[in-house]
């Protein structure tokens, strides 16, 4: 994982040049250091580094990419389950999860295989907020 993210630190994100380069090195980089707070608990470090390169992927994303692109249907996705796996946080990532399925319902269909992709990624959301909402209300009953 060290390897990784020094690479990613000091020769891909700094060299990225498009959105889509920038916002998959971010995640990728939250993914990481998500793997390490998992690894680690109670890591802070970790998951503050964690939200920081999610935060500015899906700012990028939000900005650069279609709502229907697998790489930010992809980061949504992942984002959301940090938010509720590492950050303790259920209603933050159903917030995002939500937004994410809902703006990409509204957008128009892609390419084929794009369009496979972000079908799949959307149910993965969907499943996640179904079961997030369903423990949440199991919860305060």
């Amino acid at each position: 994982c060290r390897d990784i993210l020094l690479l990613l630190d000091e020769a891909l994100l700094p060299n990225a040049e498009h959105v889509e380069d920038k916002v998959f090195y971010l995640k990728m980089q939250g993914d990481y250091h998500r793997y390490y707070a998992e690894a680690l608990v109670g890591e802070e470090t970790q998951k503050a580094k964690a939200l920081e390169a999610y935060s500015k992927a899906h700012e990028l994303a939000q900005s650069g990419l279609p709502p229907r692109h697998p790489l930010r249907l992809g980061l949504a996705l992942n984002f959301s389950v940090f938010y509720y796996e590492i950050l303790k946080s259920p209603d933050r990532s159903c917030m995002l999860a939500k937004e994410a399925f809902d703006h990409a319902v509204q957008c128009t269909a892609g390419e084929a295989r794009a369009e496979k992709e972000s079908a799949s990624i959307m149910q993965l959301l969907r499943d996640n907020l179904t079961l997030w909402t369903t423990e949440a209300h199991d919860s305060k009953a």
